[in-house]
Parts: C-alpha cells; sequence; structure tokens
C-alpha cells in the first residue's frame, strides 16, 4: 500500500481526528491553495512566522465554544426573561438537557484542528531559519496555549484523546483511531507543557506592547494557577497543588503596578477605544473593524424593532434605540430571575451596570421584558453596530481570584485579594470581607467571580473546580442535582464511537 506524506502545515481547513473514512486519503487534496507547507516553513522566515500566526487565527475560531463550556452550564443564564423565542441549543445547555443522543459538542468541539495545527507549530519552528529568540517565544507562546485547550478538555470530557506529534503520514483509517487517555496523563502533559512554556519565555515578564492578543508568560503563571487549583480540588493534590498555585499566583500579583493592575474604571477593560496597553488585560482574543468580529453573543442582545420598543428605564424613555442605535441580535436568553435581584439590587456594582442592561415596556407600568448583555456591545461605524470589543481570556482580576481560591482552600486567609476586587467595584460603599472559614471564604470568591465576569466563559468552570457541592449549592435541582444524576462531564457523540472502534462513552452516559 502506498504510503501518502502530509505536507501541510496550517490552514483554516477543519480537519477532525474522526474524519478519516478511507485508506490511503490524500488530505492536501481538501486544503486551501493558501496553505503553509513544510518546505516553505523549513527555508522561509516569513512562512514559518505565517504558521506561527495561523495559530491565532484558528484559536479565534473557537472563542464561542470557550465562552459556552465555560458558562452557559452555569446558573447565570437559567430560565431568565427575553422578548423572543429560546435559543435552543443554549438552553439545552443551561437546562442540563444532554446525554448520548443529545450531546451539545460532537467530535470533541473540533478542539483537535486546532492542537494539530500547535503540534505543527511546535515540530516545525525549531527546524525553521527564525531568529532563536523569536524560535524561542513562538514556542512558549504555543505550549501554554496547547496547555489551555488541553486543560478545558479535561474539564469538560475527562478523558480525551492525548495527541502532542503532528500527523506525518497515514496508510489507512485505522491509524486514525486512539483511545481516550486517562485525565491524570492528560493533566501531566498540561503542566509539562506549562513547565516547558515558562522555561522557553525565560525570566522576562513584559508583555509586548499595544494590544495585549499574545500568550505570554503572565499568561502561562495565570494558567499555571487555575490548573493546579483545580489538581489540588479534584485529582488528589491537595495542599501542596494549592501551594504551588498560590505562588504561582503570587508571582504575578507581585508584578502590580502601572503596566498591570486592575483598571479603575471596569467598563475601561473592555472598550474597544482602549485596547492599547490596557493594563488589565492579560491575554485576550482580539477582534477588530473589517478584521472579524465578536459576534457569538446575538442570541444576548435585541434587533432594531424591539429596540425603539424597549426602554432602559421605568419610564417611557429612554428607548434601547437611543442608547444603541444600531444594535443587532435576536433577545432569546435572560439572566435568571433568581440572581436578577441579586445582581441588581444595592450597593450599585459597576461591573453589572457595565455588564447588563434591564429592558422594560414602554408603557406603564413599565414592566421587564428582558436582559441584554453589553459588555460586549462594540462600538458603532457609520449606521452599524460593530463588534469589535476584544473577548478576554485572563485579566488581572482573574489573578487576584484564583489566588483568593488558593489562599481559601489552604485555609489562608483571601480578604485581601476579594476586598480589591470589591473595592473596584463599589467603591467607598464596598462591602468589607473578612476572614472566615474554608467555606464562607470559597463562597465569597464565589460570589465576586459571578459578578466579574458575566458573559466572559468563567462562572462553570469556577463552580467546578470549586468543588461538587458547590456547583449543587447554586444550580437549579431540578436541572443539576444528585437526585437528577447529574453528570458534569460531557458525552461523545454516536458517530463518533462509530467511527473510531476505539472510543467509548463517558462514564455515565
Amino acid at each position: 500500500m502506498m504510503k501518502n506524506k502530509i505536507t501541510i502545515l496550517f490552514t483554516l481547513s477543519v480537519i477532525t481526528m474522526m474524519g478519516i473514512t478511507s485508506c490511503s486519503k490524500k488530505l492536501d487534496e481538501v486544503l486551501p491553495q493558501d496553505a503553509i507547507s513544510k518546505d516553505q516553513a523549513l527555508k522561509d522566515p516569513n512562512a514559518a512566522r505565517t504558521l506561527y500566526h495561523g495559530i491565532y487565527a484558528r484559536f479565534k475560531a473557537y472563542n464561542s465554544t470557550l465562552f459556552q463550556l465555560g458558562e452557559m452550564r452555569s446558573d447565570i443564564w437559567v430560565d431568565g426573561l427575553f422578548t423572543e423565542s429560546a435559543d435552543g441549543g443554549l438552553k439545552n445547555l443551561y437546562t442540563h438537557n444532554i446525554s448520548a443522543t443529545n450531546v451539545p459538542f460532537s467530535n470533541w468541539a473540533g478542539f483537535y484542528n486546532l492542537i494539530y495545527n500547535m503540534n505543527n507549530v511546535i515540530k516545525i519552528i525549531p527546524q525553521s531559519p527564525l531568529p532563536a529568540d523569536e524560535r524561542d517565544r513562538i514556542l512558549a507562546e504555543v505550549y501554554g496555549l496547547r496547555a489551555y485547550i488541553y486543560y478545558l478538555m479535561v474539564q469538560t470530557w475527562g478523558n480525551v484523546p492525548l495527541n502532542t506529534e503532528p500527523v506525518e503520514t497515514i496508510n489507512n483509517a485505522a491509524e486514525t483511531y486512539k483511545h481516550r487517555t486517562g485525565a491524570d496523563t492528560v493533566m501531566a502533559q498540561v503542566k509539562s507543557d506549562i513547565e516547558k512554556s515558562l522555561q522557553l519565555f525565560g525570566p522576562s515578564n513584559v508583555i509586548a506592547g499595544g494590544k495585549r492578543v499574545y500568550w505570554n508568560r503572565i499568561a502561562t503563571l495565570v494558567l499555571k494557577g487555575d490548573v493546579f487549583n483545580w489538581t489540588g480540588t479534584h485529582m488528589g493534590g491537595g495542599a501542596a497543588d494549592f501551594t504551588t498555585a498560590k505562588n504561582a499566583l503570587m508571582e504575578v500579583k507581585n508584578l502590580q503596578g502601572a503596566t498591570l493592575d486592575l483598571q479603575a474604571n471596569y467598563a475601561d477593560i473592555f472598550d474597544p477605544n482602549k485596547k492599547n496597553n490596557n493594563k488589565e488585560i492579560i491575554f485576550a482574543v482580539n477582534y477588530e473593524i473589517q478584521q472579524g468580529e465578536n459576534g457569538i453573543f446575538g442570541s444576548f442582545r435585541v434587533n432594531p424593532i424591539q429596540a425603539a420598543s424597549l426602554s432602559l428605564a421605568q419610564a417611557p424613555t429612554p428607548t434601547v434605540a437611543s442608547v444603541y442605535p444600531y444594535v443587532n441580535g435576536a433577545n432569546r436568553v435572560g439572566i435568571n430571575p433568581t440572581l436578577f435581584p441579586v445582581l441588581t439590587g444595592a450597593p450599585a456594582d459597576q461591573r453589572i451596570s457595565n455588564s447588563i442592561k434591564v429592558m422594560y415596556n414602554t408603557s406603564s407600568p413599565y414592566a421587564v421584558r428582558g436582559v441584554m448583555l453589553t459588555k460586549f456591545i462594540g462600538t458603532t461605524a457609520g449606521t452599524t453596530q460593530v463588534y469589535n470589543n476584544d473577548y478576554p481570556i485572563y485579566r488581572f482580576a482573574d489573578v487576584l481570584l484564583l489566588l483568593a481560591e488558593a489562599k481559601s482552600k489552604l485555609g489562608e486567609d483571601p480578604s485581601a485579594e476579594i476586598n480589591a476586587i470589591r473595592l473596584r467595584a463599589y467603591g467607598g460603599a464596598a462591602p468589607v470581607f473578612t476572614n472566615g472559614s474554608i467555606t464562607q471564604n470559597q463562597e465569597a470568591v464565589l460570589d465576586e467571580y459571578l459578578r466579574e465576569f458575566i458573559g466572559e466563559g468563567k462562572r462553570w468552570l469556577a463552580l467546578r473546580r470549586a468543588g461538587d457541592n458547590f456547583v449543587y449549592a447554586k444550580m437549579n435541582p431540578v436541572y443539576l442535582s444528585p437526585a437528577t444524576q447529574a453528570k458534569f462531564l460531557l458525552p461523545i457523540s454516536q458517530s463518533m464511537i462509530a467511527n473510531d472502534p476505539l472510543l467509548v462513552q463517558t462514564p455515565g452516559y
């Protein structure tokens, strides 16, 4: 049988791990002509750079998936008021209507396409003609990004196939079959990638000037804190892992200053006109006018007709259209009615007022009609609403709350970090947090997560990382409880199992 060698290193097309069904299929037949070949990247530094920049183009394509996996199964968006019909796919997530025949993310959510491109970069960049320091920086970034993706996959599915080498040749379909690797082994690889990233970055914590849309050493340190908080809770790491998390996060906190800090004005974090050297951002997905928009929140907005018929106050005016004249979307998701009065009550929290807007009828008694997510409302260009907000993956508030979490789990006092977050949120009216029991401290951390990161894909993962009891305490028991045989991990589809005889279903499905 003839062996077909794969020479394509990077492409924006989707090559799925389970999608090869015929012997010696030529994958390059389905690739676009502008793909970068191995030979090009080995000879031309600009081709190697294109290979590297392509990782970020691919990563950007997963933004909606990152948000949904990180937030939509949490307590934020459950059965809230909205003005149109429900978004069925998102409703399945927040009602946990998930089964072996109702799988929300098939084919591992497409993450292996991204991982394969990362593996290619890790393989080829050391052999490229790029300067040594540039090669090291690129590799440091990609190791960090790969660790981030595999960590998210373990949080989502538990055991997942582990692939760290590029696909060089395929003789037959059977060579694409992969067992699900144990979560402990995958997390060991995640931790190894984190250490490799830190080693390659070297001691410098400088974030390149301009927009913070490239992975950096600080992002790797924050990821390390995130990961070790998880393994300390769920994988037997205990105090040793919580201490490792705390030390990594303290290293970042100690950098607090003019270039890394909380923004005094919460809205400035997300302002499309304040992206350059935004001191709170550590790493974000970039969106620019005429370069692709942050369109993942269409179901959390309203359409222009609604905008003219809904008010932003319990009065006939101002209408939504007077504030957001060109907003477009379909209001199909609303804030959990249990959380709604908690989030909007006194004292005034600038995080809430700069994340959501309550919409009312324009006639008496001005009843609440729904809630619109405005954190990523973008700007206007001519007569068009442009959703050009960057989407944060990590920012300085993550550092403080992950550090507070690690301290809480170690039985230490997290009040400094919690109070710093509250002071920015409430100003002089900030309720002062006083150190309590481990459970009380963790509850306070989760309360700040709820308010701080609405729409940023953090709440579900924060609840999971805190521990199963905290998840059950926050969720509607109709949808998620021990009595409902709740399953935290997602199933894989029947087609995946049919296409790969080595795959087994997630336990419980």
